[in-house]
């Protein structure tokens, strides 16, 4: 039905909707499927007659290779080039022309980046190793809050030190792991260099 619609048409010339009308067939269900048998040859796009040619494309690659755009995008080159009078082809045509050489890939050099080694703290034994925090709790009225200090030795995960005060103070955080240092015997104390100061 539809290829005898098709030849009636091409041959004779009579309108498709004519012939789809005296049928009895829809002419949406008509172009469907005539569209579906249609061959790729029937379908394909013809080359542009303002197409550049091989000469013209190997320009616009070495323009966008050139020191002076290889580290920005064929708008930014453009848009340089217009300033100055000059014009190749539009951005969009900068890119078709990059995607058929595979180059629509970042085109600037990327930096490689290792993977950072996060600082690990190792104990082998007690109070070789401690840790402390400061952390905030609530108190009996609201926006009150008094701030607890800890020390951890993390061998063991035993709270070797505490105090509650009423803010944050350096002098206080030095004072507690003065206090709780003199607690350990002299066997376990080692001096080192603190990382940074409290």
């Amino acid at each position: 039905m539809i290829d005898s619609i098709t030849n009636t048409n091409h041959q004779s010339g009579v309108p498709v909707a004519a012939l789809c009308k005296a049928l009895g067939v829809p002419r949406a269900s008509y172009y469907r499927k005539h569209e579906d048998k249609a061959t790729p040859a029937t379908t394909s796009r013809q080359k542009p007659k303002n197409a550049l040619s091989n000469d013209e494309k190997d320009k616009v690659l070495t323009l966008l290779h050139s020191e002076r755009f290889i580290d920005r995008t064929p708008y930014d080159a453009f848009n340089a080039l217009i300033d100055e009078g000059q014009y190749y082809c539009s951005p969009r045509t900068m890119y078709r022309v990059l995607k058929e050489r595979g180059e629509t890939v970042e085109r600037r050099p990327q930096r490689s980046h290792r993977d950072a080694v996060k600082p690990e703290l190792i104990a082998t034994r007690p109070n070789e190793v401690w840790s402390w925090d400061i952390t905030k709790l609530k108190g009996p009225q609201k926006w009150q809050y008094y701030h607890l200090y800890v020390i951890m030795d993390i061998y063991s995960r035993y709270v070797v030190g505490w105090m509650i005060a009423d803010c944050e103070s350096q002098s206080l955080a030095s004072q507690l792991i003065h206090q709780t240092a003199l607690k350990l015997p002299a066997s376990d104390i080692e001096v080192t260099k603190p990382n940074q100061q409290l």
